[in-house]
């Protein structure tokens, strides 16, 4: 962190990507020139001093065996026939020196000829003297260090009469090997520069595709950006022009009921894709789309990606949940539907009231007496169901309410005498209970509407592992092709202005949202039997 004159601090300046591409380019350039300079200077000079090694050691065998040279030691002079010769293969071969000389190492050939007639230096000549081998030695002789070729001069007898010592300087041959080295070194740096041209080149294309950004500046943008995708209650999903998921936030994850990393998955059967698909053919953004999917309303915003070529290459889709404000309304109408029938059955006892006022008014107290026994024998018999049957307040309540609505609407409301319900367990919602029992019973006084003996019964039992309700009535009857549709959202088999068609889809979601189940039994003209099932056992990562 830096400090300006002002006092502010200023935030340190980061190495570009450039600089490090160029700086890592350069070093592991140089790096490699080192060690393959070393390692191909170690080979060379090894591969060179064998072959001159091995080139001195073929000059002097040649020699060796040459008869003018063998003849020439039986002469009083031998240097004299031997000195031409060995000067002529020398030059003609490259070689630094061709020395003969006796078996005492008196030298009959030089290239100085003063130094013909002394003795040969190195002393490496005891193996060819003594044991008649051809051998490659090292040794310093009169004009320095030198890689030699050594063989025995042997007479028709196989008597080693003299030796031949054809040599290289070493200097010679390190010279040689720099200049090998030298121009292995030339390309290699010739590589080095083309390769940091080409860094600074690299450094440049991808200082273009990330539009300018740094690595650093990269990784805080996808940090914030997960942030901010992940902060927000909207679920954000975002394809390729394949279809193909690319990013999905956890608000859409948890919409969607989906576990796990969904990148490169197709997006059908995950999210509705036809607008998606809409919006990649067309490239028109799609905005405020009401669309159901599964146990959900979801609104929908689609907007188009494009490439530099101004082609779609994607789509972004936000999508909010819909049904939680539809579940709260649909409670809310249920709670007042409830409210309503706790009304009509405060009007039907008042009009009963009233009649039983007008009797006594009228002193027909024995029609008074009968009207009350009468009474009150139906509601004793009910209520010893409702109330010594059914244990939970919440399910009383409901039943209460529907008993007031069915007796305005002259519909024989029976809760079956077998019923038998203790307290629900707590995760049991009132919300969830008015959505579910109270739908089915309005469905059924619904659907007995226009009988002659209108009958709407109710069963609940506790027994086993399930919560069971039951609700059955003797109206018409459901066809076989509506069954399957029942519980679509906005299907209905009446007639009228007002909408309809969400009583049983509130319902079966609600069964849903508990972990139930629900079942359907009809026959035409006989009435039709909704069974409920809820699991009495909470179970964690359900809603309740």
């Amino acid at each position: 962190m830096r400090i300006n004159k002002e006092g502010y601090c200023l935030k340190t300046k980061k190495i570009t990507l450039q600089t490090k591409i160029f700086g890592l380019v350069l070093l592991l350039g140089l790096l490699l020139i080192l060690l393959l300079t070393i390692f191909f200077g170690y080979r060379e000079s090894k591969q060179i001093e064998e072959n001159r090694g091995r080139m001195a050691l073929e000059i002097s065998k040649t020699v060796s065996f040459i008869p003018t040279i063998i003849a020439a030691f039986q002469t009083n002079d031998p240097s004299k026939t031997i000195q031409p010769i060995a000067e002529t293969i020398r030059k003609e071969t490259g070689a630094e020196f061709v020395v003969i000389g006796n078996k005492d190492g008196t030298r009959y050939s030089h290239p100085l000829k003063s130094l013909i007639g002394k003795k040969m230096k190195g002393g490496d000549n005891e193996r060819a003297i003594k044991n008649k081998e051809y051998y490659v030695s090292k040794a310093k002789g009169s004009l320095g260090p030198s890689i030699r070729g050594k063989s025995p001069i042997l007479n028709k007898e196989g008597e080693v009469i003299g030796i031949v010592s054809v040599g290289f300087l070493l200097e010679d041959v390190h010279q040689q090997i720099m200049k090998n080295v030298t121009k292995v070194l030339l390309v290699s740096l010739f590589a080095l520069l083309i390769s940091l041209i080409g860094s600074i080149l690299l450094g440049r294309n991808i200082r273009r595709d990330t539009m300018g950004l740094e690595p650093y500046e990269i990784a805080a943008l996808y940090k914030e950006k997960n942030a901010v995708l992940h902060g927000v209650k909207e679920g954000i999903l975002a394809i390729d022009k394949e279809g193909y998921i690319t990013m999905m936030n956890q608000p859409a994850k948890r919409l969607l009921h989906i576990n796990g990393s969904v990148r490169h998955v197709k997006v059908d059967g995950l999210f509705p894709s036809d607008y998606l698909y809409e919006v990649v053919t067309s490239g028109i953004p799609q905005v405020d789309k009401e669309m159901v999917w599964k146990d959900k309303t979801v609104i929908v915003n689609c907007i188009p990606l494009f490439d530099d070529d101004s082609k779609v290459s994607g789509v972004v889709a936000s999508f909010r949940d819909k049904t939680e404000i539809e579940q709260m309304l649909n409670t809310l109408s249920e709670v007042n539907r409830y409210s309503e029938d706790l009304r009509a059955q405060t009007h039907e006892y008042t009009n009963k009231l009233y009649v039983l006022l007008g009797l006594l008014q009228l002193e027909e107290y024995e029609q008074a007496i009968e009207m009350i026994q009468s009474e009150t024998e139906v509601l004793q018999f009910q209520n010893s169901i409702v109330f010594n049957h059914i244990e939970d307040t919440k399910v009383q309540a409901i039943l209460l309410g529907k008993l007031g609505k069915a007796s305005e609407k002259k519909i024989k409301f029976e809760i079956v005498s077998d019923s038998y319900l203790k307290e629900l367990p707590a995760h049991f919602k009132i919300s969830n209970l008015i959505v579910i029992i109270g739908n089915l019973i309005d469905n059924a006084f619904e659907a007995v509407t226009g009988s002659d003996f209108p009958i709407v019964k109710f069963f609940a039992t506790d027994i086993g592992s399930d919560i069971i309700f039951e609700i059955a009535d003797n109206g018409k009857g459901i066809s076989d092709t509506e069954i399957p549709l029942l519980f679509a959202r906005g299907f209905t088999s009446k007639n009228g202005a007002e909408p309809r068609g969400f009583g049983l889809a509130n319902a079966e979601a609600a069964v849903v949202e508990m972990n139930g189940m629900i079942e359907v039994q009809s026959t035409p003209e006989s009435g039709t039997v909704f069974t409920v099932y809820l699991p009495k056992e909470y179970e964690r990562g359900q809603k309740a």
